[in-house]
């Protein structure tokens, strides 16, 4: 596969060079800590403005024109939450219960102008105002990211998930368990732009 370079990244993205610049500190910053702590697969990190800021900077179109609030579970290296803060996404909350891993959040936030919201909590123990969508990337099954979510959710919000293959399957189970929500509630399924096998998942509306 052909390398996925920044200016592929700024051409997809239509992106200025002013964010772009951002996200080039961004890249420097995750090889420097990469190597101390493990924020994302080593293998992965030649190929990271394919397989970590495409992978979630797609969610940018699901999102609405308008101001909204979102809110980013288990964010470890700043995926998707972080990009999409440096994107323009709007208020984006970033939780992440690792401390050394909210040390380099913060240290890009700082770095880059983000204007991120960074906790360091666990999502069962927090308290927050209600939020438009909340994202997530491979941190937890869907059963349980639509249990961390619910309770977060605004009336018309919606979940965000980036998932891979076996997608299909967490659907099934989550209808199996009674945790989907109720209609006008739809599933709505499409592949990634960064990987073939990728999927994201759009859920909601949720009603309270």
């Amino acid at each position: 596969m052909t390398c996925y370079t920044e200016n592929d990244f700024a051409r997809d993205l239509d992106v200025s060079r002013e964010t772009l610049e951002r996200f080039r500190i961004y890249a420097t910053l995750l090889e420097k800590w990469n190597a101390r702590i493990n924020l994302v697969g080593r293998a992965t990190v030649p190929d990271l403005w394919r397989r970590h800021f495409l992978d979630s900077a797609q969610l940018l179109s699901f999102l609405p024109d308008a101001p909204r609030r979102v809110l980013d579970l288990g964010s470890g290296a700043g995926f998707p939450g972080l990009v999409l803060s440096l994107l323009g996404a709007g208020e984006v909350h970033l939780v992440e219960s690792d401390t050394r891993k909210c040390t380099f959040l913060r240290e890009v936030s700082r770095e880059t102008g983000s204007s991120a919201i960074i906790h360091n909590q666990r999502i069962e123990s927090m308290e927050l105002p209600k939020m438009a969508y909340v994202t997530a990337r491979a941190c937890a099954s869907l059963e349980r990211l639509v249990d961390y979510a619910r309770p977060h959710l605004m009336d018309g919000g919606y979940c965000l998930f980036l998932k891979g293959a076996s997608l299909d399957e967490e659907l099934t189970l989550l209808r199996k368990a009674g945790k989907m929500p109720a209609d006008p509630c739809k599933a709505e399924v499409m592949t990634s732009r960064s990987d073939k096998e990728g999927r994201i998942l759009r859920l909601g509306p949720f009603t309270r």
